[in-house]
């Protein structure tokens, strides 16, 4: 028997206990189908909670319902939610009472022998002492709900961050690619009069400002960062709720009562005296109506406990969509930027090609003016003295010179055209793209 492993299972919504033999590694889609069986909550519609708030584990056995040990194991609870229902309104039905005690009260002062009266009054202390502890189940199963709301909350709360911190980069980067593309165009403008010009690159940079300015519909998150707030404010003000906290103190005293009354009954002497129920009977009613007031309560704080949670169930995709479209709009605005940066390293490469074109047209030239002046002018000496005779001669070294100079200038020739041809391409192929 010390090896039998069963768990009880407190269905949330009829306030009834159901318990189950598990099968030695029985798996939890099996439980749930029994629970579906006897209580009528699809499978899907199930949650099954612990006392701390965490949701059963479909990937591990059956066996997770169980505590490990001895003690308390019969005592031991798994809370059963439907997923389909946020308001629990009962009618919840208190547990019935015996023959004997609702003899009693039937009619409270109907006269009953001590030793009767006895046996009578101890089935009405346990009566008493099960509706408190029915109403301590409930307790606990509405505390689960509550830690399993703030298990979803603290989730909650950090998708909400994420998307926060992904919006206010998405907002930095937006700006400052607004501010480059701004000073782009202008210092753009600036040397087109005698610089490089490209109409499609102008258009194609115009086109990513207005994409940059859609993409910033993206970081507008107001709507749901409002919306968070609000749950925030209602859940802190249900923990704040007095009906959160335990409400059993008139039952416990009640309690308390019966048990005195049964002790000064136990005392009298088993003679042939009789007495009747007015004080236990009372005493009943009270509890259950006590029970009756504490359990309205109860599911009243519940049905806004569940209400919160399906508010959090019903944000979370919100939240996952408005990340994906932070992160889009992200990876837009670094692709613009990436492929107008090369655009602008491109353009810095041409104006290079130019420049350099051009400065080794200018060199060749000025080669070319002073190579042959130099040749064949004779060499002057300092002052008024002539020139040596030999100096005006054409020696073959001098023709050897000639020669070069003219073999230079013709490569310098072919060098700038095939330069002239390279940026002319680079040009059409940058319009074309």
């Amino acid at each position: 028997v010390l090896f039998l492993q069963i768990v009880h299972i407190l269905n949330m919504t009829s306030a009834k206990i159901v318990s189950f033999l598990l099968h030695p590694e029985e798996s939890l889609h099996s439980l749930q189908n029994r629970i579906e069986f006897e209580t009528g909550i699809s499978t899907g519609n199930q949650e099954l909670l612990l006392e701390t708030g965490i949701c059963l584990d479909p990937r591990k056995p059956a066996s997770q319902c169980v505590i490990d040990g001895v003690r308390g194991w019969d005592s031991y609870m798994v809370y059963l939610f439907d997923k389909s229902k946020t308001v629990y309104d009962g009618p919840f039905a208190s547990r019935s009472l015996s023959d004997c005690v609702n003899y009693i009260v039937q009619d409270s002062k109907i006269q009953l022998p001590i030793p009767q009266l006895r046996k009578v009054w101890a089935e009405a202390v346990h009566y008493i002492i099960g509706l408190k502890e029915d109403y301590s189940r409930l307790f606990q199963g509405q505390r689960a709900a509550m830690l399993s709301l703030l298990r979803y909350n603290a989730n909650l709360i950090k998708m909400k961050n994420n998307m926060v911190s992904a919006s206010q980069q998405l907002k930095a980067k937006l700006e400052f690619f607004h501010q480059s593309i701004r000073l782009d165009l202008e210092r753009y403008s600036d040397q087109m009069a005698y610089g490089i010009s490209s109409e499609k690159m102008l258009k194609a940079w115009k086109e990513m400002e207005e994409k940059a300015s859609q993409c910033a519909q993206a970081e507008d998150i107001g709507y749901l960062d409002e919306q968070i707030m609000a749950l925030h404010t209602e859940i802190v003000e249900l923990q704040k709720s007095p009906y959160a906290r335990r409400q059993g103190e008139v039952m416990e005293s009640l309690e308390q009562r019966a048990i005195d009354l049964y002790k000064q009954l136990k005392t009298r002497p088993p003679d042939h005296a009789y007495s009747d129920s007015t004080d236990m009977v009372k005493i009943i009613v009270q509890t259950v109506q006590s029970q009756d007031r504490v359990l309205k309560e109860l599911f009243g704080h519940l049905s806004k406990l569940l209400g919160c949670k399906q508010k959090i169930i019903d944000l979370l995709p919100e939240i996952e969509v408005a990340l994906n479209n932070i992160k889009e709009a992200d990876n837009s605005v670094m692709q613009m930027q990436g492929k107008r940066q090369r655009e602008i390293w491109h353009l810095l490469k041409i104006a290079c090609t130019q420049s350099s074109s051009r400065s080794l047209v200018s060199s060749s030239l000025e080669g070319t003016a002073s190579s042959p002046a130099a040749t064949w002018l004779p060499q002057s000496s300092s002052g008024n003295t002539a020139p040596h005779p030999l100096s005006s001669l054409a020696a073959p070294e001098d023709g050897e010179n000639f020669a070069d100079v003219i073999q230079e200038n013709v490569n310098y020739l072919e060098l700038f055209s095939s330069i002239l041809q390279e940026v002319r391409q680079e040009q059409s192929s940058m319009m074309v793209s």
